[in-house]
């Protein structure tokens, strides 16, 4: 499989602080790939070190197969990104900010290609509107926009959902979803909300204090820690006061009404579904999911 990114045993040195102490990693082509790490972990000189602005102190890197060193100005027609909050005019309406961009980067742009693109983003019947006039989410989806201008291979983030609402962070994480799923867009995605890296993310690495902690495939990370557990029985006496007086009483961290948050290993949930059913208790429904947050502290131990 081609690999978009490859960091291979990569350091920087601030003077006499080591702000990025030897990593490695590998983001394959079609990943949505999440760069984890707490604040001062080194996450934000390594990205800056992928896109060329600073230089490595030692170690290489790659991106489509090519030294970053040799072939800067090459790879960075194919690649895209947002690092920090992105700047525009604010005097100038959106479709006159990512025209700038289109000229200094020397691309002629139709007005269908405008069109589709703020359709993509979400920001479709609102191009002509001063850019001043947009919220923080608007101005995320105009930063995309000018990201994929010149229809890049691979996209970085750099903490994209900060200053968010609830509805701009779904919306963010459908465009994302989108870009790599029908776009083909391979994505380096840095977040500080652990929850999206866990439902976008098919592969990570985590760093603290400019080291690499772990990496590898999400699910496989996350496969042997404690499950988060929703439990929907029906909602009878006989049911609930089963669940209460069974061994997995003191398992239960929430409940309301019929439904139960349980925390457990993988290899507790199909006694618990036996022990109730041979109860006569009806399952109405059970999921689970590993909770990245929890995993991401005690390897940080943050």
């Amino acid at each position: 499989m081609q690999q978009a990114i490859q960091l291979n045993n990569v350091s920087k040195e601030f003077n006499d602080f080591k702000a990025v102490d030897g990593i490695s990693f590998e983001v394959n082509e079609g990943d949505i790939y999440g760069f984890l790490g707490p604040n001062g972990s080194g996450k934000s000189t390594s990205l800056r070190m992928i896109m060329g602005l600073i230089k490595p102190t030692s170690g290489e890197i790659k991106l489509f197969g090519l030294s970053l060193a040799d072939h800067r100005r090459e790879i960075m027609q194919k690649v895209g990104c947002i690092i920090e909050k992105p700047d525009f005019y604010g005097y100038l309406n959106a479709k006159e900010n990512l025209t700038l961009c289109a000229r200094a980067s020397g691309i002629k742009y139709t007005q269908g290609q405008y069109n589709d693109l703020f359709q993509l983003v979400g920001l479709a019947g609102r191009e002509h509107d001063k850019v001043k006039t947009y919220s923080h989410g608007m101005k995320q989806r105009l930063g995309l926009a000018q990201t994929l201008i010149h229809d890049p291979s691979l996209i970085i983030l750099d903490e994209p959902n900060t200053g968010l609402d609830p509805q701009g962070i779904i919306d963010l994480r459908n465009l994302i979803l989108t870009l790599n799923k029908e776009r083909g867009k391979t994505i380096l995605l840095s977040s500080h909300i652990l929850s999206e890296v866990q439902e976008i993310c098919n592969a990570m690495i985590v760093i603290n204090k400019g080291k690499t902690v772990v990496q590898g495939n999400v699910a496989d990370l996350l496969s042997h820690e404690t499950l988060h557990v929703t439990l929907e029985i029906n909602n009878t006496p006989h049911s609930i006061n089963t669940l209460h007086t069974s061994i997995y009483n003191q398992h239960i961290i929430k409940e309301s009404d019929q439904i139960f948050q349980l925390m457990l290993s993988k290899n507790q949930i199909p006694t618990l579904i036996s022990t109730l059913t041979q109860q006569g208790v009806e399952i109405m429904r059970i999921d689970y999911r590993n909770q990245l947050e929890e995993y991401f502290l005690k390897i940080t131990n943050a």
